[in-house]
């Protein structure tokens, strides 16, 4: 069996375009991987496009080998295109193998230490401006099933809120926390906007909601920072989505700068390298919540991991994607029960992509920035 040919589509879906990549063999077999990277998709494209010289004619099966080449060959190596291009890549080369071999992606992993996988939603919130709107949406979503929430609820703060805008937060979260009720998880997203005395004095202010963490408080480019705020709250810290490789969480890990770190399989290496990631965790007892705003094939990726690794905590998901034409992307769409998805038995990932309904949303220039997407958000209904 060699590798015929590797293709990507890009579809537009919400505030991002989907990149999903498909691998091709010569015996008929077809796996799917995905490598969205909001903004940057078409220069994604262009690299799995250079991947695809080395690959064709190769046996699917050596991943590992084929991991270590394309990392290894690129002069440049890590960030976020090069990485992303080689997830999908593996994602779909561990597609094929597990079709091969009739066998789940977490079975060719070591077996499975679950098969109910915890969830929580992200991109309920859409169209909320004021603590009562985020507060319906809320609970609106608990009744999809869902039993924890992750948001953002600084709206347009910077490192140095003023106190109207930290003020806002804790009444949204306050809303929101009443019309659950305490047995709802919360998750505080912060997308790394805050210094170093603002994360630790909101953390505070947010503590007594019980938030179940604290993703990305301060920027991520400094992790003595982040292990200042970590050190100074009670609040369990979690990071890790702007991380590439093993290599790009040796420091975090070895900082104990977090507890919880997020590696995004779409982004880090993919299947195999989130795995090792994780096992390096586990030496730290840090737990895995993989970071996944993406669309569909990258939440199958994720619950195969999730299957799998001992420290595995919670996992994300896109619900906005529940409203939108992505949820038929996939044949069989993932159903949410009482806050648990299924892991899927089929071989592979256990999924089957509808390419005619990927065909009908072509891409869509856009520009993407973390202040036009929180003021996008705050505009969709």
């Amino acid at each position: 069996m060699k590798i015929k040919e590797v293709s990507t589509y890009l579809a537009s879906a919400g505030y991002r375009n989907l990149v999903l990549v498909k691998v091709t063999t010569d015996t008929g077999l077809v796996g799917w991987g995905e490598a969205t990277v909001e903004g940057k998709e078409v220069t994604v494209a262009a690299a799995v496009s250079e991947l695809e010289r080395y690959l064709v004619g190769k046996d699917p099966l050596s991943i590992e080998l084929h991991w270590q080449r394309m990392y290894r060959d690129a002069f440049w190596v890590g960030g976020p295109i090069l990485l992303s291009a080689i997830s999908g890549v593996e994602h779909a080369l561990w597609d094929i193998a597990g079709q091969y071999m009739h066998q789940p992606i977490y079975q060719l992993l070591g077996g499975a230490m679950r098969t109910r996988i915890k969830t929580y939603a992200n991109g309920w919130f859409f169209g909320a401006k004021t603590p009562a709107e985020f507060a319906e949406r809320a609970a609106a979503t608990v009744e999809k099933g869902f039993r924890a929430l992750k948001w953002d609820p600084f709206g347009e703060a910077g490192l140095f809120p003023e106190r109207e805008q930290m003020d806002a937060a804790v009444e949204c979260v306050r809303a929101v926390r009443e019309a659950v009720g305490p047995k709802i998880d919360l998750l505080i997203e912060v997308h790394g906007r805050l210094s170093v005395a603002h994360a630790i004095q909101m953390a505070h202010e947010l503590a007594p909601f019980k938030p179940f963490f604290y993703e990305e408080p301060v920027p991520p480019e400094n992790l003595d920072a982040l292990k200042k705020v970590s050190d100074a709250i009670p609040i369990p810290v979690a990071t890790g989505e702007r991380l590439f490789t093993k290599w790009g969480y040796k420091d975090l890990l070895e900082k104990q700068a977090a507890v919880i770190i997020q590696p995004d399989p779409s982004h880090d290496g993919g299947i195999l390298e989130t795995k090792k990631i994780a096992a390096m965790a586990e030496t730290y007892y840090v737990g895995v919540a993989p970071h996944n705003p993406n669309g569909a094939v990258s939440t199958a990726v994720c619950l195969q991991i999730d299957a799998n690794i001992p420290n595995f905590l919670i996992q994300e998901m896109n619900i906005a994607d529940y409203d939108s034409w992505v949820i038929r992307l996939l044949h069989k769409p993932f159903a949410i029960v009482d806050g648990y998805i299924e892991v899927p038995s089929g071989p592979g990932l256990g999924i089957e992509v509808n390419e005619e309904e990927l065909k009908k949303h072509p891409y869509q220039p856009r520009l993407f920035s973390l202040t036009d997407v929180n003021s996008m958000l705050r505009e969709e209904s």
